[in-house]
């Protein structure tokens, strides 16, 4: 069983660093030891999403929308965790050119439907890239981390 499960789809070095840093943030050694596992929108699976306790999406915004990668790999989970996740504890990051909230509405959406329970507000690195998007990033993941080894989640 998997603690936390990583998301993410990372079509550059900088979404990359940020999903690693997502990853980092749960590792924290003043968290309790957790289960991570940091994965491609393109590898993760249903399977993966029923065996974790909790769930980081990391979605670049394309077109003003989630990334297609993003949106197949919920394609291709929905049906198979609809009634087998409802309340997984989930997060959410979105890399966003311009304001984010079309990919951030879009996934909403869909966790709507499945019924997952946000940890926190969706958080929404926007414009040009700066380096405290990581800080935010692996922030997002000491946050889940601290939460679910508290019991909280």
């Amino acid at each position: 069983m998997t603690d936390i499960l990583i998301v993410a789809h990372t079509p550059s070095a900088n979404t990359k660093a940020m999903a690693e840093a997502v990853l980092r943030g749960t590792q924290n050694e003043a968290i309790g030891p957790l289960a991570t596992r940091l994965l491609s929108a393109a590898d993760a699976g249903a399977d993966d999403v029923q065996n974790c306790r909790a769930i980081v999406i990391g979605t670049t915004e394309n077109f003003g929308y989630m990334a297609g990668l993003i949106k197949d790999f919920f394609e291709r989970i929905y049906y198979p965790c609809l009634e087998h996740t409802e309340a997984l504890p989930y997060a959410l990051y979105v890399r966003a050119g311009n304001d984010g909230q079309g990919a951030k509405t879009s996934i909403e959406r869909i966790i709507t439907g499945l019924k997952w329970k946000p940890m926190q507000s969706p958080l929404i690195c926007q414009g040009e890239y700066r380096p405290e998007f990581l800080e935010q990033c692996e922030e997002l993941g000491m946050t889940v981390a601290a939460g679910l080894d508290a019991g909280i989640f």
